[in-house]
């Protein structure tokens, strides 16, 4: 009967540990430090070793099986000793070449979604880009963009949690979430607006109340910026007007790019019909705040007394004084709508404080 065999002590690979036995040989005869060449070696071997996409767990586990074949045996004390400065310079070289790594994948993403974002890039290779990071550019897409009352960047708890809640929510969805300027910014396919509306909804609570645009879903490459460029309008136009709600689509508010798509004709529309209230005592403004309360009340007198903390009767007087400097009359229908257009583009071009 044969005897059985015993088992083989594992054999170390012949890549990253190439000299390390030796290096351990080396310390162990006299008890020294690893000089500075054999730790630099061991920092490069690390390095390699992350390059080449090995886990740490098991360059670890070989280093320390590789130690027990160090021959003659020497004294544990040495040994260990030297262990524990060759496996600490290894796992520094591979932990620099991660960082390295993370910091090479990041320089490249932010570049993709500049380029994404602004349309800065030859088309062709920017869609070979977008998908390794999960988008198909020949589809529609929609963006939203969240404004908080402080800037965020990409490494926030809030954007982490805000990303983390909506990839959970929506599983090997082809959705880009990212920030830019300050701003929290959700790309998603045209077909899925669920997602925008969810990204939207803890967007709001992650940011005390923060603001949220949705741009229209557009087709092909320029879509994302087309959608983009919507959503910032839509932020810029909600603070400008004042607008209410948290989320605001820019589909619903496609007459205000109307409005000022000829801005002169909007400047002169403004003074020639608004220009007159300066002559009131205390200018223009408490007049143009009387027909904005106005007509944001549907023309209701009480309402919009109610939100000027004024008396019925004041706000009479006040639309009185509109009334004799203008000559428009905000109760018929035609001058109100010449009067509501030119407040509406006041409110635009932040006149009379701004230019007009």
């Amino acid at each position: 009967m044969a005897e059985p065999q015993a088992p083989q002590a594992p054999q170390p690979p012949e890549n990253h540990l190439s000299g390390y036995a030796d290096l351990l040989t080396a310390a162990c005869a006299t008890g020294r430090r690893m000089t500075r060449p054999e730790l630099e070696s061991r920092r490069a071997e690390g390095e390699r070793a992350a390059e080449a996409g090995l886990p740490l767990r098991a360059l670890i586990r070989d280093h320390l099986a590789a130690a027990q074949l160090v021959r003659p045996l020497p004294a544990p004390g040495p040994l260990l000793k030297a262990v524990e400065q060759a496996v600490d310079a290894f796992v520094e070289g591979y932990e620099r070449a991660q960082l390295q790594a993370v910091r090479q994948e990041e320089a490249a993403r932010r570049e993709f979604i500049d380029d994404l974002l602004y349309g800065g890039s030859d088309l062709g290779r920017l869609a070979e880009r977008a998908e390794r990071f999960g988008l198909r550019l020949s589809q529609s897409h929609g963006v939203a963009v969240a404004a908080g009352p402080e800037p965020y960047g990409d490494g926030y708890p809030v954007a982490r949690g805000i990303e983390a809640a909506v990839l959970a929510r929506f599983p090997g969805r082809q959705v880009l979430l990212t920030t830019k300027d300050g701003l929290l910014i959700c790309v998603a396919p045209g077909d899925q607006p669920e997602v925008l509306a969810y990204f939207a909804q803890r967007a709001h609570e992650a940011t005390d109340g923060g603001r949220i645009g949705i741009g229209r879903s557009h087709p092909g490459l320029g879509g994302v910026v087309h959608s983009y460029e919507e959503a910032l309008g839509v932020l810029d136009l909600a603070r400008r007007m004042d607008l209410d709600g948290p989320v605001l689509h820019a589909a619903d508010l496609l007459v205000f790019p109307v409005l000022t798509r000829d801005r002169q004709a909007m400047a002169d529309l403004v003074e020639s019909t608004l220009g007159p209230l300066r002559a009131s005592r205390g200018g223009a403004r408490p007049l143009l705040d009387t027909l904005t309360a106005y007509f944001d009340s549907g023309c209701v007198s009480t309402e919009a007394a109610r939100r000027l903390s004024l008396s019925v009767r004041a706000l009479t007087y006040r639309l009185g004084r509109v009334r004799t400097l203008t000559r428009a009359d905000p109760a018929d229908p035609l001058n109100r709508y010449t009067l509501q257009t030119a407040v509406i583009g006041a409110r635009l071009l932040g006149w009379p404080d701004g230019e007009a």
